[in-house]
């Protein structure tokens, strides 16, 4: 029996910033809570955003959504600013397994940056496919939004 092959979602994002702005919108908590999390994109209160923005530095990003705590975790395996940014991403306490991994890369462009995003999960997590890529397309929005 052949292992199973892990899910990939994909998306480009054109930005009307430069590749530095789109990178550092990744890392500073402010920020963060701008675009990826809070009442701006979904129904949700932004509890804490903590972020050590360095290889091998964590980030813990707690919401409150619906009456429950959610905390993205990860780590970050590979920082070059302002092309590439990889990190883990898990929600704790959802799974004791590996935690999937979203790569990201940013290039100039001739109105300001084209931003590659690629979140790979174990196969068990196929189902969940088409919301992670619309949950990506949600924050992608609105971190456009704030250029």
């Amino acid at each position: 029996m052949s292992p199973t092959l892990p899910v990939e979602v994909s998306i480009t994002r054109y930005f009307n910033a430069p590749p530095e702005r789109v990178f550092d919108a990744w890392l500073v908590p402010r920020t963060l809570g701008q675009w990826m999390f809070g009442p701006r994109v979904r129904d949700e209160n932004v509890v804490r955003l903590d972020v050590d923005p360095r290889v091998g530095g964590s980030f813990s990003l707690k919401v409150e959504r619906k009456g429950e705590l959610v905390d993205h975790i990860g780590t970050y395996l590979e920082m070059d600013r302002p092309h590439r940014l990889v990190f883990t991403w898990a929600i704790k306490g959802d799974s004791d397994d590996a935690p999937s991994q979203v790569r990201i890369d940013i290039a100039a462009s001739s109105s300001g940056s084209v931003l590659t995003l690629v979140h790979t999960m174990d196969a068990k997590w196929a189902e969940y496919a088409q919301r992670t890529q619309d949950g990506w397309n949600t924050m992608l929005d609105a971190l456009a939004g704030l250029f």
